[in-house]
Formats: C-alpha cells, structure tokens, sequence
C-alpha cells in the first residue's frame, strides 16, 4: 500500500514539473539554505565586526518585528505571483533574487561578519518583544552584509514595479512600496543588522536593477 502510493505521489510530481519547468530553478533554495546553514553554525564567535556611529542613534522598536517577518510572505508572494502569471518577470525576479544571494553567500564566506547591536535584555515585555527573542534564538547576528532582507524585498518591489498588470494597480504599487520600505527600516530598528548592511544591500539591489531591468527595457526598445 505504502509502495502503491509513494509511485503515485513520484508520478504527480514528475507530471507537476514536467508542466511547469519554470519552478525547478527554485531548487536553488536548497542549495542556499545549505550553504547558509554552513556558514551560520562555523562563523559563531570570530568575525569582524560590522558597526557605524549612527547605528548608536537608532533606538530599539520590538514593534517592527511585525513587518521584518512578514519579509517571508512578501518574498513567497512576488515568487508565486509571477510564475503564476508572467514567466518572463519570473525568470528576472529569480536571476534578481539568487544572483545577490549567492554574493550574500560568497562574501560571508570570505569574509565572516557579525555585529554586538542587539539588547541585553528588554526593558519591558510583550508579544512583539517575544517574538523578537524567538528571532533572535533562531537566527545568529553574523552573516549580516549585504542584507538579504533589503535586497531581496527591493527584489520584489523592482518586480511590481515592472509587471505589466500590476502596474495598472496603483493599490498593489502602494502597499508593496510600504511593506518594502517597512521591512528595510525594520533590519535596523530590531537591531538586527547595521546601516552598513543595510546601505550595501541597497547598493547591491540598485546596480542588478540597471543590470537585470534597465538594459533589458533598453534592449526591447531597440527590436
């Protein structure tokens, strides 16, 4: 009975991705997850320390957990809602998406980073900061530059902003800049990453941007 239903489940998923050939570059998380697992357990105590002067002047807001974790939603939204609907902007928003990861992956290799921002202890309690010190046991403060959080919720944004449908619906163009713009602030204010991170992910995003959607428009307008 059990050989009977794992030949059935191998069956529909051969046939799933036979259909949609598109999804199989997203395999690609396992490999990064991987990598990222690696680097997360060995780079724990010796690394270079990752601090700017005005990260000193940003206070700590446990309510900005609430947007930094939605990060997860939106990166899976932008993800499904283009290889459901236009695979062309699918293909750049993953380029997009695991181009900088990879170079996330590669410079915390290279170089080991970690940062000393987060709070001792909180000076009150309540579910945000719970689900803060849930994050915090989950996800160690090294590997920090490029952040990931910013660069790939501009990912996203960059892909809404360039999807022919969603750019008539100014509703979705407002909420996914607020959610963006949201998460961004969040990385800092949570105490989880530096400015500088936050500056080089940003950087980092911007220049794939010219590379992946400006020259590609430019080459369209060309044909």
């Amino acid at each position: 009975m059990f050989t009977r239903f794992w030949k059935q489940c191998s069956s529909w998923v051969l046939k799933f991705f036979k259909k949609n050939k598109h999804l199989l570059i997203l395999l690609y998380f396992f490999i990064y997850l991987a990598w990222f697992r690696y680097i997360e357990t060995t780079i724990t105590t010796r690394f270079h320390v990752i601090h700017v002067p005005l990260d000193d002047y940003i206070p700590f807001c446990e309510y900005f957990v609430i947007p930094y974790l939605l990060w997860f939603a939106y990166v899976a939204w932008g993800i499904t809602y283009m290889a459901l609907h236009n695979i062309p902007d699918y293909y750049r928003l993953c380029f997009f998406l695991f181009t900088g990861m990879t170079i996330f992956l590669v410079i915390s290799t290279l170089y080991p980073n970690g940062q000393y921002l987060r709070p001792v202890y909180f000076s009150h309690h309540n579910i945000c900061t719970r689900l803060v010190e849930l994050l915090y046991s989950s996800d160690t403060p090294t590997n920090l530059f490029p952040s990931i959080h910013v660069y790939n919720s501009l990912g996203v944004h960059f892909a809404v902003m360039n999807n022919r449908e969603l750019q008539k619906n100014k509703t979705i163009q407002m909420l996914s800049f607020l959610l963006m713009t949201c998460i961004i602030l969040a990385t800092m204010f949570i105490k989880q990453h530096s400015i500088f991170d936050v500056c080089t992910g940003l950087l980092l995003g911007f220049i794939m941007y010219r590379i992946i959607y400006k020259k590609d428009h430019a080459l369209r307008s060309t044909i």
